[in-house]
């Protein structure tokens, strides 16, 4: 039976979903983010999590990853929809744009990036690392909204809180990335850990600091944006939701291969 969950923000903190109920829930990792949601839309069931926190409290570095995923694990989602805020490195990803990245770098360095780092050595498959069945819904359903979208493109993953320099926005374009945010690493991998089908859906907010034609980034520009973003993002994903289906995926099972014994 297929199960969605939505890691995000902006958007979800409202009543949205039938039979709404909000749930405490502790892990063996501890406590997810914040009370969860759980509900129905178009008799789908639902479980939301707030990302940073209800009142985005939790700093990208301080989120607690393997408890959010291992909750939506304990309640049975079977796939992730994860919008997240994204600074654009490319002239045509423009603020309000949707990017649907098919690939990541992980530039963070203080997150634990795995369920097995006890007694036991897990080397998950991550060469594609988001489900290319959940993206390809999603670029359907954004053509269908006419939501301005790219279909692919290369998400990097900084450690944060702070914004980059200009030396590293220069950087990072220089390897191909597309946009940046905070949050894909780690939990794009331990959501194929837990053989959950997950995709970013990244919102652009501001040119992060390379374009020097702009006034660089500040977090009064990302709140105004991811405002003006938010019902789109809530469109997207609501329209989504009904479409998904209880498919074969390698995400599901790259787990069963992936583990030293």
């Amino acid at each position: 039976m297929v199960k969605i969950g939505i890691i995000g923000g902006t958007g979800f903190d409202e009543n949205i979903f039938e039979d709404e109920k909000k749930i405490e829930k502790s892990t063996p990792y501890g406590k997810p983010s914040d009370k969860i949601i759980t509900g129905k839309y178009k008799g789908v069931e639902v479980v939301f999590i707030p990302r940073h926190g209800a009142k985005h409290t939790i700093n990208p570095t301080n989120v607690n990853y393997r408890a959010n995923i291992s909750a939506l694990k304990d309640l049975g989602v079977t796939h992730i929809l994860a919008p997240t805020a994204c600074g654009s490195l490319r002239e045509n990803m423009k603020p309000g744009d949707f990017i649907m990245p098919d690939q990541f770098i992980d530039r963070t360095t203080k997150r634990i990036q795995t369920f097995y780092d006890k007694d036991q050595v897990c080397h998950i498959s991550m060469a594609d690392p988001f489900c290319e069945k959940l993206r390809k819904l999603l670029n359907e359903t954004a053509d269908e909204l006419k939501v301005r979208h790219h279909k692919k493109g290369c998400l990097l993953s900084v450690e944060g809180p702070r914004f980059s320099t200009r030396a590293e926005s220069f950087l990072f374009r220089s390897w191909n990335c597309d946009v940046l945010n905070m949050t894909t690493a780690p939990e794009a991998t331990l959501a194929r850990e837990a053989g959950i089908c997950y995709q970013p859906i990244a919102t652009v907010s501001d040119y992060d600091c390379w374009k020097e034609s702009e006034e660089a980034v500040t977090q009064d520009m990302v709140s105004m944006i991811a405002k003006k973003n938010a019902e789109n993002i809530k469109k997207l994903v609501l329209t989504t939701i009904p479409k998904i289906k209880d498919w074969e995926c390698s995400c599901r099972t790259a787990i069963d291969v992936a583990i030293i014994k």
